[in-house]
């Protein structure tokens, strides 16, 4: 059996790529096919409606639903503002009046003759999508958003948390297994995307972003440190909302794991270089991956993404589970028939040798491809 199905992840020096740019709702684009955008341009906008508040008028006043227009101020789509009066009763004795202020600054949207409520919509809140990584723009989808595609190192890491952000990558460890301490970090990393070679710990992480780093990619993350991080245990959700202020990335999994050697050449190969990352990350259906993105060159240079020939000779792989977890390789051996585990079931494995020479047996369910 020369094939067979196997996860993977990309790990590649030059690639094409598109994203999808795309609007919560309809809205505007303001880019043209063709046209050179940058990481930061807004490319679309919309505006997404505002939070509404409802009022009970008829209790307030003392009146039926039929009677509440003789004591409207302010008509349907009428601007308030917080504070202003917008009903009141008209006594014969003016003390008795009871005037209502409107509770928030907006639109009175509706006023209900068979409730007798009235709704306040605020203002509209403005959205804009912006290109997040630097090419060009190979597709309009009109009044949603766009398709941007651009040519560039790609890495797709194991787990992340924080949103889009971008800047230039700061590389500080000397080889993939070495664990960034707090002397690494100070204030040339403001502004960066901070680049270890092994453990990703709290202390490291916080001193990062009190610098200012937009981000930190590592080889690993211990569960412990995640959770303080989050301050809650993150459960099986996606992940890429985080306000956490910066961006993480691990590019191997959890504990203390060594970058795999061609990822940390090739950010090492583009330190320096401006690059764009996502941690947002979903491990269950619709498989969403934390991402590195350095674009080579805004130019319209479009590359055919050929299919990944699978699980055969000599491919990239990782291991992902005990007693291998974390190590990369590549298979020299795949053997047709059943082999017998330490489970006592019947499966079928795989002969890998690691970077380090050794070789081993391993079930083809416990590794994962690095896709090139």
């Amino acid at each position: 059996m020369a094939h067979a199905y196997t996860p993977g992840l990309r790990v590649s020096r030059h690639t094409g790529l598109q994203r999808q740019r795309q609007l919560p709702l309809k809205g505007e684009v303001v880019v043209s096919q063709g046209d050179t955008v940058s990481r930061d341009q807004v490319v679309a906008r919309t505006d997404l409606p505002g939070n509404v508040t409802t009022l009970n008028l008829v209790n307030i006043l003392s009146c039926t639903p039929d009677e509440l227009p003789t004591y409207m101020l302010k008509k349907e789509g009428d601007a308030v503002e917080a504070g202003e009066p917008i009903a009141e009763t008209r006594p014969l004795i003016k003390w008795f009046k009871t005037t209502v202020e409107a509770p928030i600054s907006g639109t009175l949207e509706n006023i209900s003759k068979i409730t007798g409520q009235i709704i306040f919509r605020a203002p509209p809140r403005p959205v804009e999508v912006q290109a997040y990584i630097d090419g060009t723009v190979a597709e309009v989808l009109p009044e949603e958003g766009i398709i941007v595609e651009t040519t560039g190192a790609f890495i797709q890491g194991i787990f992340g948390l924080g949103g889009e952000t971008w800047g230039p990558l700061h590389v500080i460890s000397d080889s993939p297994d070495q664990a960034l301490t707090l002397d690494h970090i100070d204030n040339a990393c403001a502004g960066k995307i901070v680049v270890g070679g092994n453990l990703l710990t709290l202390d490291v992480i916080n001193k990062a972003r009190e610098v200012g780093a937009v981000g930190i990619i590592g080889g690993g993350i211990q569960d412990a440190d995640l959770r303080n991080l989050l301050g809650y245990d993150l459960g099986v959700a996606i992940t890429g909302t985080e306000t956490i202020g910066l961006t993480v990335i691990v590019t191997e999994g959890f504990g203390t794991i060594h970058m795999a050697r061609k990822t940390f050449d090739i950010l090492t190969e583009n330190n320096g270089k401006e690059a764009s990352i996502s941690g947002a990350t979903q491990i269950r259906a619709g498989v969403l991956r934390p991402e590195i993105i350095i674009p080579e060159s805004t130019e319209s240079e479009h590359i055919e993404e050929s299919e990944h020939p699978g699980l055969v000779e000599n491919a990239l792989l990782r291991v992902i589970r005990a007693p291998y977890f974390g190590h990369v390789g590549k298979v020299t051996d795949l053997p047709s028939e059943l082999q017998k585990v330490e489970s006592e079931t019947q499966v079928r494995v795989l002969e890998v040798e690691f970077e380090n020479g050794d070789r081993a047996i391993v079930p083809r369910a416990n590794v994962e491809l690095i896709e090139e």
